[in-house]
């Protein structure tokens, strides 16, 4: 098959499109033809190697996977070649004890479609036949791709961990991402209040049109004094934080007393800081959380092809193109999900 893989880190230039091994099915798994594989920050990761595959290098990334299934691996039953499917990225083991306790995002042996296995920048992929759902057919396959990761992301963290409720109030951070243009329709189904922010004059449009009611550029303004004053100086109520550094220090002096950060990830960079008498003095929350349910990713399906969420795609290129693709979205120049499309 064709794929797009790396065999050494660094930027994307390291990036090589050409023959790569074909994916064989072993008991309980499935190959799916790729048909769109949405980009992630993660594969950033894993090519410039602050997150070293796994299993070693070369590596194929793309966590966000649709397509129609090619072959089935022994013992699978209730699936037929050609299926529509949307690949539920987690992979889990059942039986530690956070799976037993149907934790599976923190099972002691969890790992990524297209980081701890190779993934979707290729024409085929393979999967456990347990993580697929079927893909609406009211949904395409380039929409599908921008749900399982970055769309389930935003509604674990929103309504299993934040508990959103109506009325309340959102800081989003970046709404140009996957998990921000999510994230802020996710938390206006609910009925909350979204402020958000962007890195250029030229997302704010794009941020309003989610829904967003206030929205900062951070490069010009400050954030957190504009939620001050967005909020009548009371802070808001959940922030949506996914960067990191700075940010994530900042973005709790945004929040509320009783306030929840959730940090669903650290783009910019994995550390942070916090002022713990902050923290204490308002009992603020911090809470981390990773992707969600295979349930919960059927929830979201059911609210895409009702058309209540909408995944927002910036644009696809071809498999072939991987190189441009990754630095579309090094340079923050997207606004929502970049696809690869064999």
């Amino acid at each position: 098959m064709k794929a797009a893989y790396f065999k050494e880190h660094g930027g994307s230039d390291k990036i090589l499109y050409g023959d790569y091994r074909d994916p064989a099915p072993a008991a309980a798994e499935v190959v799916v033809r790729v048909k769109a594989c949405a980009l992630n920050h993660v594969d950033m990761l894993l090519l410039d190697g602050r997150f070293p595959p796994p299993e070693g290098l070369p590596h194929v990334n793309g966590c966000e996977v649709t397509g129609t299934i090619e072959t089935l691996g022994e013992g699978v039953s209730g699936r037929a070649r050609g299926e529509r499917v949307v690949i539920f990225p987690g992979f889990s083991c059942g039986t530690c004890e956070f799976c037993l306790r149907g934790e599976r995002t923190v099972c002691l042996r969890y790992g990524y479609l297209g980081a701890h296995k190779d993934g979707g920048y290729a024409e085929l992929v393979k999967a456990p036949a347990a993580n697929l759902l079927p893909l609406p057919g009211s949904i395409s396959f380039e929409a599908g791709a921008a749900v399982p990761l970055a769309m389930l992301t935003s509604w674990h963290a929103l309504i299993a961990q934040a508990d959103l409720r109506p009325g309340q109030t959102v800081l989003v951070q970046a709404a140009g991402s996957g998990v921000g243009s999510a994230a802020i329709q996710i938390a206006r189904l609910v009925g909350a209040r979204v402020m958000t922010t962007v890195g250029s004059d030229d997302k704010i449009e794009f941020a309003r049109g989610l829904g967003a009611e206030h929205v900062v550029n951070y490069r010009t303004q400050d954030f957190v004094e504009e939620a001050k004053r967005w909020t009548g100086k009371r802070g808001v109520d959940v922030v949506v934080e996914h960067i990191g550094g700075e940010t994530f220090e900042r973005s709790s002096y945004a929040l509320s007393r009783l306030g929840m950060l959730v940090s669903i990830g650290s783009h910019d960079t994995h550390w942070g800081r916090l002022d713990l008498r902050h923290v204490y003095s308002k009992n603020l929350r911090i809470v981390g959380t990773n992707l969600g349910s295979i349930a919960e990713l059927r929830t979201v399906l059911e609210y895409v092809a009702a058309g209540r969420l909408t995944p927002v795609i910036d644009r696809a290129f071809a498999l072939k193109d991987a190189r441009p693709a990754v630095q579309h979205v090094l340079e923050r120049r997207n606004k929502g999900k970049v696809l690869l499309v064999p």
